[in-house]
């Protein structure tokens, strides 16, 4: 037995050990800190994807009452109103776990969305060629709210990729990616391809 050993009257483990102890709990509370953190952020991400399903769920409302009042327009062309429909239906079906959203889900979401405006713009073109439409208040409230409500689409969109960032940032960059083996890295809202080309719209009023 060594004199150090008798002197402190404790084996020369003990000390190592301590320290060992205390390093294992510093790092335990540094990764309970990174893995809540990650939490925090991918609930917001959630959050903010909910805010934006409000705001299609809010257009697809409005799109079904506007449908129920062009209805009642004599002569209107019945084929756009059914793609209309259509495409709002087809729509409804894409469904988006915010918790696990995967780039080919959330293209698949974009996709539909846009398949919903397009076939929306073009009934508002046809509208152009009946004049009562065009005096109908009821219409023309519904056709307001829509526009207000593509804004609010566009917003809820642009926060929800301002999170996604935030969140990516944090799981991805060193040393947090060390602990956050299950977070994956979430998707972006991109515009649909061809989006950036002005669409051609013919007016075909007699």
């Amino acid at each position: 037995m060594s004199s150090s050993t008798v002197k402190s009257g404790r084996p020369g483990w003990v000390l190592p050990a301590i320290i060992i102890g205390i390093l294992a709990v510093i790092i335990f509370i540094w990764s309970a800190n990174i893995k809540n953190g990650a939490l925090e952020k991918s609930q917001g991400v959630s959050k903010s994807w909910g805010d934006v399903n409000t705001s299609y769920q809010r257009r697809n409302d409005l799109i079904g009452n506007l449908v129920k009042t062009v209805e009642g327009a004599a002569n209107f062309e019945k084929s756009t109103l059914v793609e209309v429909t259509q495409a709002r239906a087809a729509a409804t079906q894409v469904k988006v776990d915010p918790s696990n959203i995967t780039p080919e889900k959330l293209a698949e979401f974009n996709q539909a969305q846009a398949g919903v405006s397009s076939a929306l713009s073009r009934l508002l073109v046809s509208v152009e060629a009946y004049p009562t439409l065009q005096t109908n208040q009821n219409f023309l409230k519904l056709q307001d709210e829509l526009a207000s409500t593509e804004n609010e689409i566009r917003t809820a969109r642009t926060r929800y990729n301002e999170k996604v960032e935030v969140y990516n940032n944090y799981v991805l960059r060193f040393p947090n990616s060390m602990f956050l083996g299950n977070y994956k890295e979430k998707p972006y809202f991109e515009a649909v391809a061809g989006a950036e080309k002005p669409k051609e719209v013919e007016f075909n009023i007699k």
